[in-house]
């Protein structure tokens, strides 16, 4: 049996300006309503009144659930519950009552998606700079840019939010600090229900550390699953009834069908999730080399950890492949697998360090195609020819181009620049951190 082995841990050069930059980045876009702001915030707006019902705020969202002649928000309650701080402070109208690129809703989102993605990052930089000396910053850019991270930084869901909960807690468990890890487990299924997969997972591996770790990560899990479970007896009759269950949107025969609305993987979905428009093969090349390089990391003895990875990373990506509607609505692309993409980017650096300029490649190609989208699709229904047809027409034809045309608004743009130019700039940014981190890369091995 493999033995157990000392969390990687050291700090990657320049990290805390590699951090500022991605921060800058992917937090600047003020992305439209969406019908996820309405459903959370409502639900926030409920729970300070001391309600769970989101009547008369919920308007025509379709992410509603309907119980009893009552509407509900039909997400886990606990991106709600967090954002209710942020949008107190800021004084947040209801839905009604928004503007469609609203500097209230983009500080609540900064201040909860926002704060998860830099915790994804940073967390990512740190152990990948434990694996691979001198690769942390490069490994963290990349999960930064080239992955459908930064385009949710800026935005009201909860993955990110579930990805840093699991994924810290996962690190908490590697550093052998259950009771810790099971606290942000517990965090990561009360903001989304699909994280208690990654709860399931770490617990086998809590487990195979030792019944006494079990016991006290399960006993961290507890307060969050109590939590959710009482929400749902609360709002929907019993602890076992999710909101998702009373659906109330044109989906709702889909969404109650099987697991969550997910069923075996089936071709359709599996192409969409692979190769479509915003697939993950199209956009996050990067991955299969990060696939490869947690095979590398088992190689050189991190095996227990390294199989956990690979573990989380096959359940959300074939979950993702049974799912119903694999881009989720108006979205960038497959976004029910990015609470894995932490674990998944773990084996970067190892990917890094034995492929070096395919993975560089790679990284690159996923960095421009990620930036795309994170620059553009709230505003684009659908990439005709993909995300790559649409930057080659762009770079031929600059501004009778769907990118173009399509930029959203950033906070950079409030200082004068137009659409164009801030994004010129945001990309200027994007490949100076890159850039940082390349140059601070080790040399080739011989």
């Amino acid at each position: 049996m493999p033995r157990p082995t000392e969390l990687p841990w050291r700090k990657p050069r320049h990290e805390l300006l590699l951090l500022v930059l991605v921060g800058v980045v992917a937090l600047s876009p003020v992305y439209g309503i969406n019908s996820q702001d309405a459903s959370r915030l409502c639900l926030s707006h409920a729970l300070v009144h001391g309600r769970l019902t989101i009547d008369g705020c919920i308007g025509n969202s379709v992410d509603k659930a309907l119980y009893h002649g009552h509407y509900y928000a039909n997400k886990a309650p606990g991106m709600s519950v967090l954002e209710v701080p942020a949008a107190e402070a800021t004084g947040l109208p209801l839905p009604s009552r928004w503007h469609w690129e609203d500097l209230h809703l983009w500080i609540v989102r900064v201040l909860s998606s926002g704060i998860a993605f830099l915790v994804c990052a940073f967390l990512v930089g740190r152990v990948a700079e434990g694996i691979a000396p001198g690769l942390g910053g490069l490994t963290l850019v990349t999960f930064a840019f080239g992955t459908l991270a930064s385009s949710f930084a800026a935005a009201n869901f909860d993955h990110l939010t579930a990805g840093a909960s699991g994924f810290g807690s996962f690190i908490l468990l590697w550093s052998r600090r259950p009771l810790a890890a099971g606290l942000a487990a517990g965090l990561a299924v009360f903001v989304e229900y699909q994280a208690a997969a990654i709860v399931v997972i770490l617990g086998i591996y809590a487990l195979w550390r030792g019944r006494r770790m079990l016991g006290r990560f399960a006993a961290g899990v507890l307060p969050g699953a109590v939590l959710l479970a009482a929400y749902d007896w609360a709002a929907f009759g019993a602890p076992w009834h999710t909101a998702l269950n009373y659906d109330d949107s044109r989906f709702r025969g889909e969404q109650t069908s099987g697991l969550l609305g997910t069923h075996a993987p089936n071709l359709h979905s599996t192409r969409l999730v692979l190769v479509g428009d915003r697939g993950l093969l199209t956009t996050s090349p990067v991955l299969l080399a990060a696939a490869i390089g947690l095979y590398l990391l088992w190689r050189r003895g991190v095996k227990v950890e390294a199989v956990v990875c690979a573990f989380v990373a096959a359940a959300f990506f074939f979950a993702e492949c049974g799912y119903f509607n694999p881009y989720g609505g108006v979205s960038p692309g497959p976004r029910y697998v990015i609470p894995a993409l932490p674990f998944l980017a773990l084996g970067l650096p190892l990917a890094f360090e034995r492929m070096r300029r395919v993975t560089v490649l790679l990284a690159a190609a996923s960095i421009v195609a990620s930036t795309a989208l994170m620059l553009t699709w709230m505003n684009v229904y659908s990439y005709p020819g993909t995300v790559w047809r649409q930057i080659l027409v762009a770079a031929y034809h600059r501004g009778d181009s769907l990118l173009v045309r399509e930029l959203v608004k950033n906070v950079i743009g409030w200082a004068g620049p137009n659409r164009v130019e801030a994004a010129a700039i945001l990309c200027a940014l994007v490949l100076t951190s890159a850039a940082i981190a390349l140059r601070d890369a080790p040399p080739l091995r011989r």
